[in-house]
């Protein structure tokens, strides 16, 4: 669908306005998910949804008209403050867990987030030719699609039911969320252990619908990756280590012990692998990008371009460029009080977050923002620079925060660029103007960078264990952590973990290669498997359902359509349940700063656990036939 865009509304105050608001709302969402999951999900559809209903709220009570363009402005900037938030949850509480911080610095926080999201965007514009444009049979962009038929389902009066799932969603979700951590009437996990000798053997599951829709938007390959990697760690390496004795009593303690010091870095080495494994992928893919920039800044007029081509001008990208430089370039400055590392590792960061943006902009292209291997890049990162300053004789201190400094720019980069392509791509399908969103896009990321380190302060010190603790396990920055600390600082890293995890990453690698070559179905694609080991097993488990209960629906109903118009309902009450759990989680930190204590009813523990179980499968049953398709027209 192509339209006019000097026809249609595009960009006025209302479209500002929302747009802003649900950059806020869906970035502090994702806070909340990826410090609790490590991960996150695209806004990019919820956010449609949403500013097509607000939209055509305030069009009936002005008496106006809305366009889909509208909506897709609006959408582009939730989008921004959603991808801004993984760069940041993956990279800067490691300062907090490493002991460098005490609470999280305002200042550099907010000054980190919004440069690192600007030049994800600025890098991106002049690339938007060689992965948009001129790729379209190699790059399909499959988020960028779904939400581009959303949007135009949306001008056929098809929305109302997508409005009722996500608010049925947000609705269940923050139920959960309030009756586990502030009535206590549920458990946030089921789990046991026990021991065979000296060997442990643990099994457990999270409870939370926020999870289980991360599956069901993933689908059944990725959970299943994620999950087999769970199994590898936590059902085979677990127990192959034993050590169970020093835990007769709590085996489940042990269990926990022998994953956060040895199993998840397995995954630290098979992530690296992986990292390493996209970057090799994509190197046609950026040399052409360097050519298309050179050629941009040689060739800047626009005067005869169509309006649904046209850039933020070169000129402008230059000013904003050499803002964004002089800011990070005096942030390394102030926080290593040294000229030589500030100077050393602005140059780094540079190209890495060049680099990075290419690779992640083209891999989004193939399967998606929600699978992008953002955390191997940025473990590729943080050891090319740790290991950079190391030779240049940096230590302690100075060393982790210039290399975690360059970790969250180059993530915040490689996080936003991939947004920025999943939104041009929904921008070219109906008819947007490129400068029109990518203005937006700049402006969505000012906007979330402001709320991204008071949301993570109101956490850590609102919740039960802070960030680092259970509730909060922040699993990517607790690896930057110990990458750093190993470099730098007293931490010691089982290098023969890491070796175990790139041997295994190698043979996953040859593995998928022979299934490609097969046109096989199922890809055992390296880095869902990585994240899947480093993380707490208890998140794998209720990510696997998610995943099968999509592949049913699929199954079900394989005729009545492609696989994100039978996923829809799914997806958006998925949404739906992600943001009420997350938003009822800042809630709850909120009335914990207020000094309003969580209820305690004094039920039996076992009592709890069994009323967790059946609620739970009565939810799993009832999220299940909400999710069968009434197809969106």
């Amino acid at each position: 669908m192509q339209n006019d865009s000097k026809l249609l509304p595009e960009l006025n105050l209302r479209v500002i306005v929302l747009g802003l608001l649900l950059s806020v709302i869906m970035g502090s969402a994702n806070v909340y998910l990826g410090l609790k999951a490590g991960m996150t999900v695209s806004a990019s559809i919820p956010a449609a949804v949403l500013g097509m209903l607000a939209l055509k709220y305030f069009s009936r009570m002005s008496g106006t008209s809305n366009s889909i363009l509208e909506a897709n402005q609006i959408q582009t900037a939730a989008s921004a403050g959603e991808s801004l938030a993984a760069g940041i949850i993956f990279t800067m509480p490691a300062l907090i867990l490493i002991g460098v911080w005490q609470s999280f610095d305002m200042y550099l926080t907010t000054v980190i987030a919004f440069t690192g999201g600007l030049l994800g965007i600025l890098f991106m514009i002049p690339m938007r030719q060689v992965f948009i444009v001129k790729n379209e049979d190699n790059l399909q962009y499959p988020e960028g699609l779904a939400c581009a038929s959303v949007l135009e389902a949306g001008q056929d009066d098809a929305e109302s039911d997508s409005a009722t799932s996500i608010i049925k969603g947000a609705l269940v979700g923050g139920a959960f969320k309030g009756l586990i951590s502030f009535a206590g009437i549920l458990k946030g996990n089921l789990e046991t252990a026990m021991l065979s000798g000296s060997r442990i053997f643990f099994f457990g599951s999270d409870i939370s619908p926020a999870l289980l829709a991360v599956g069901f938007i993933v689908r059944l390959n990725v959970a299943v990756l994620i999950f087999i990697g769970g199994s590898i760690g936590w059902l085979i390496g677990i127990p192959l280590l034993g050590g169970g004795l020093d835990y007769i009593s709590h085996p489940a303690d042990g269990a926990w012990t022998l994953w956060s010091t040895k199993i998840r870095y397995i995954g630290v080495g098979a992530m690296v692998i992986g990292g390493m494994a996209s970057i090799f992928k994509v190197r046609k893919g950026l040399i052409d990008a360097i050519k298309v920039l050179r050629k941009s800044q040689i060739n800047s007029d626009q005067s005869n371009t169509p309006l649904n081509e046209q850039n933020i001008s070169a000129k402008a990208i230059n000013i904003f460029s050499v803002i964004a430089i002089v800011l990070v370039g005096g942030v390394y400055f102030y926080i290593t009080n040294n000229a030589a590392i500030a100077a050393i590792t602005t140059i780094i960061m540079i190209v890495m977050a060049f680099f990075f943006t290419a690779v992640a902009s083209y891999i989004v292209g193939l399967v998606g923002n929600s699978n992008s291997p953002v955390s191997g890049m940025t473990i590729t990162a943080v050891l090319f620079t740790g290991g950079m300053l190391y030779i240049f004789g940096f230590s302690g201190t100075e060393g982790m925060i210039a290399t975690l400094g360059v970790a969250a720019i180059v993530c915040c980069a490689a996080c936003t660029s991939g947004d920025v392509c999943n939104d041009l791509k929904t921008g070219q399908i109906v008819g947007a103007t490129p400068y029109r969103q990518q203005t937006m896009q700049i402006a969505g990321v000012a906007v979330a960078s402001l709320v991204m380190a008071p949301i993570m302060q109101l956490l850590h010190e609102n919740t039960p264990g802070g960030i680092g603790g259970r509730e909060l396990a922040a699993p990517q920055a607790g690896l930057f952590a110990s990458l750093a600390k190993g470099f730098f600082g007293d931490g010691v890293l089982p290098w023969n973990m890491v070796l175990i995890g790139c041997v295994l990453g190698i043979i996953i690698l040859v593995i998928d290669s022979i299934l490609e070559s097969k046109d096989s179905n199922f890809r055992l694609h390296l880095m869902p498997v990585a994240v899947g080991i480093y993380l707490p097993f208890g998140l794998s488990t209720p990510i696997l359902i998610g995943g099968v209960m999509a592949h049913f629906i699929l199954s079900e109903n394989k005729t009545k359509g492609e696989p994100d118009n039978i996923l829809q309902r799914g997806i958006l009450l998925s949404s739906g349940l992600i943001a009420g759990e997350s938003l009822m989680g800042i809630l709850l930190a909120f009335i914990a700063g207020a000094g309003i204590k969580n209820l305690d009813l004094g039920i039996d523990s076992d009592i709890i656990s069994g009323l967790t179980l059946i609620i739970s499968i009565i939810t799993v049953y009832w999220i299940y036939i909400q999710s069968k398709p009434r197809l969106l027209k």
